[in-house]
């Protein structure tokens, strides 16, 4: 299968610089930009993306199309995209790249399957392409098409194969995501705890004491956390779906789906990534989110 032209739904963060990666390697980038707000086109053309217009130009026009977007739409994306294959009548590959738990992976497998499309299942660790040169961004990917993904390896991603069956490339994110993403809230949640009881002063300071590298890591993730809060409790509530399917407690990430909630409340969460404050600390941001809940708790 010669693969020239990609499909991107849709250009966020991830989906963006994936593009903008492939696009470097030669690759026609398509995607859907009706709807969505100026600074997104902006940024997806800017990358390199050509604007198809509508899901089912898209489609249409695609070799492969990847879908790259926050858990809570994977499932209505793959929907849409069955009714333009279904509307256009061409069927290319479809990998679902998104947080999602195996067993939506496979809820998503069987929408595409009934569309006539090959489904692969992907899971993707790291930072977007070109934010951390020394590290690529890995799709792990698994399902009986997944060997195509081979196709793109070292063009901007490190593909790692998992074999032909599906939901193995999303329990690897899911597992990924639950550690990282889980204890980052598990860590806010306690270092708003010492704030409200009046020992933040002494917290910290045992913990830059007693756990440098940690406390290292939790100033350097905590001050973007309410900028992609939004993004997190979908991920964290798949995460808690995982567990739940094999018999392991979900309190866990269903709690993490809560504080990252909860950070929507905080003043940066108008932020996003890109805009925000490199100044801003973990102590101002934790005190600053603190504060702004006071404030709602006493309008109340």
């Amino acid at each position: 299968m010669s693969i020239q032209t990609i499909a991107i739904l849709s250009a966020g963060e991830m989906g963006g610089n994936v593009g903008g990666a492939l696009a470097r390697e030669g690759y026609t980038i398509l995607t859907s930009l009706d709807g969505r707000s100026a600074a997104t086109r902006e940024r997806a053309l800017g990358l390199g993306f050509q604007d198809a217009g509508s899901i089912d130009a898209a489609v249409a026009g695609a070799d492969i199309v990847f879908s790259i977007l926050p858990p809570g739409r994977a499932v209505e994306q793959a929907r849409e995209v069955a009714a333009a294959m279904g509307r256009t009548g061409r069927t290319p590959p479809y990998i679902d790249c998104n947080a999602v738990a195996p067993a939506t992976a496979h809820e998503i497998g069987t929408i595409i399957g009934a569309a006539g499309a090959e489904f692969i299942d992907a899971g993707i660790v790291g930072s977007p392409p070109g934010k951390n040169p020394s590290q690529p961004t890995r799709f792990f990917v698994s399902g009986p098409g997944a060997p195509k993904m081979a196709e793109f390896d070292g063009k901007g991603i490190d593909v790692r194969q998992c074999g032909p069956d599906l939901g193995r490339g999303s329990a690897i994110k899911m597992c990924y995501a639950g550690i990282t993403k889980g204890t980052s809230a598990l860590h806010v949640a306690l270092l708003m705890a010492a704030e409200k009881l009046g020992v933040a002063d002494e917290i910290h300071e045992e913990l830059a004491y007693s756990v440098g590298a940690l406390y290292k890591r939790m100033e350097n993730i905590t001050p973007a956390l309410p900028a992609v809060a939004d993004r997190y409790i979908g991920e964290m509530e798949e995460i808690a779906k995982t567990l739940g399917a094999i018999d392991l407690p979900t309190g866990f990430h269903d709690g993490a789906a809560a504080l990252y909630t909860l950070l929507l409340q905080s003043p940066y969460a108008a932020e996003i990534r890109e805009t925000v404050d490199k100044d801003r600390t973990m102590r101002q941001t934790i005190a600053g989110s603190v504060a702004a809940l006071g404030a709602k708790d006493a309008a109340e």
